[in-house]
């Protein structure tokens, strides 16, 4: 049998504050700044490609290793690979683009369960509703970071 291709979704979202401002929250470091429960132990680099860390899921203590596969600062674009132990592995890509006076911000997560039983998870993750709420959850959660600094 044929293996499955890999679930993907992307989404996009607008905030009123520049990519040189928005960027810096989608590193390892950074991301504590907006994202609850969020708190990366870096194993190795900082925000260069091949930069190692791991968390811990605050919902289930799922621990989950991070290796960055691209950062281009002077384009906004970061890309990870993750791995969720024994649930699921894939990629992360961040860009953020000029929109006005604001950023465009777009989030594509594609993912591979690593056993049968984790693909209905992947599906359920990935699909348009639920990856909506999980976007939406980013922007609600920037803005108000954004609006502290």
């Amino acid at each position: 049998a044929m293996a499955s291709a890999p679930t993907t979704n992307i989404r996009s979202f607008r905030l009123d504050a520049s990519c040189a401002r928005v960027f810096p929250l989608f590193t390892a470091e950074g991301e504590k700044r907006w994202a609850p429960g969020w708190d990366p132990q870096v194993l190795s680099g900082e925000t260069d490609r091949g930069t190692v860390f791991k968390t811990v899921s605050p919902r289930d203590s799922r621990e989950t290793v991070w290796i960055v596969t691209a950062y281009e600062p002077e384009r906004y674009r970061v890309s990870y690979a993750r791995i969720a132990q024994g649930s699921n592995m894939g990629l992360v890509d961040v860009v953020c683009t000029e929109s006005g006076s604001g950023a465009g911000v777009s989030g594509r997560y594609t993912l591979t369960g690593l056993e049968p039983s984790r693909a209905g998870f992947v599906r359920e993750f990935l699909s348009d509703a639920q990856y909506a709420d999980f976007i939406e959850e980013w922007r609600v959660a920037l803005v108000a970071a954004l609006g502290k600094s």
